[in-house]
This record gives structure tokens, C-alpha cells and sequence, in this order.
């Protein structure tokens, strides 16, 4: 099955604008927060479902978010150089979260603070964004990826 990768890398990108993200985290919302915020919702989406779906669709859902993330480099108007610089640092990146992601304890909270304190850089309400990926992962648990891939879902959790 051939899945509408577009509306779900749109339903990962609203995640990725919840506001309280932004609010706890105290800092300025930038392009490269937003990446640390997309990359945590994908790999936990992609580790979610890895045992659930292809990996040729999932592979498939990653290689497309990774061009829409340098088509979004490239928009912001850097030459061609810095974005082949720019998407090797990103890749390597959303691997290292991955691995780390992979190898931890979901239901740990001291874990997940240990990561999330690792990729926010802060130490501030820690607490706040192990509690939203807590949710996040039983919604993903209530949800198929069919689900993702209709119109721009209600991602309230």
C-alpha cells in the first residue's frame, strides 16, 4: 500500500508546533529548535511502527521528510554548498536520535529526561516533555499509520 507520505510528514510538522513546546522550553523558536522537535517525533514514530509496516514504506515516509527538510533549507536561501553541510549535520543528528531513542527504556521517566535534557540542551521542565512523549506514544499506540495519513489530524493528546 502506497501511503500519502505528504500528510504525514503534515500531521509530524503540526506536532512540531504545539506552541507549549516552545513555551517550556524557554527558548526562541527557530528552524533548528523545530528540527530537535521533528526528529523526536519521528523517530519515535518510526520505532513505533518499524515492527507494524514495511520497512520499504518507512524508508520511503524518511527519505521524504528529508527532502522536504532540504527543499525548507533551501527556501530559507542557502546556497547549495551549506545545504549539503547543513542536511549531513541534520541526518547525523536524527541517526544519533534514533540510536538513542532505540536503546532506551520508554517506560523509564529518569531515561527519557536523560535524553531529552541530551537533544533540548536545557534543563528546564523536563518533566513537562517527558510527560508530552509519554502521550505522544499512547496516541501513537491508539492510531494506525493509515490514520496518518488522511487529512491534517486533531493531535490533541
Amino acid at each position: 500500500m502506497k501511503y500519502n507520505n505528504l500528510n504525514i510528514y503534515n500531521n509530524l510538522v503540526k506536532l512540531t508546533r504545539n506552541k507549549n513546546l516552545y513555551l517550556n522550553l524557554e527558548k526562541n523558536d527557530t528552524f533548528s529548535e523545530r528540527l530537535v522537535f521533528l526528529f523526536l517525533h519521528l523517530t519515535m514514530f518510526l520505532k513505533h511502527f518499524k515492527n507494524i509496516e514495511t520497512s520499504k514504506n518507512l524508508q520511503d515516509l524518511f527519505d521524504f521528510i528529508m527532502k522536504q527538510i532540504e527543499l525548507s533549507i533551501r527556501e530559507i536561501g542557502y546556497g547549495d554548498v551549506t545545504v549539503n553541510k547543513k542536511m549531513k549535520d541534520y541526518i547525523n543528528l536524527f541517526y544519533y536520535m534514533a540510536e538513542e531513542i532505540e536503546k532506551s527504556d520508554y517506560n523509564n521517566i529518569r531515561d527519557q529526561s536523560i535524553i531529552l535534557k541530551k537533544f533540548l540542551n536545557t534543563d528546564r521542565n523536563l518533566e513537562f516533555y517527558a510527560n508530552y512523549f509519554s502521550k505522544y506514544r499512547l496516541f501513537l499506540t491508539k492510531n494506525t499509520l493509515n490514520s496518518f495519513t488522511k487529512d491534517i489530524l486533531n493531535l490533541n493528546f
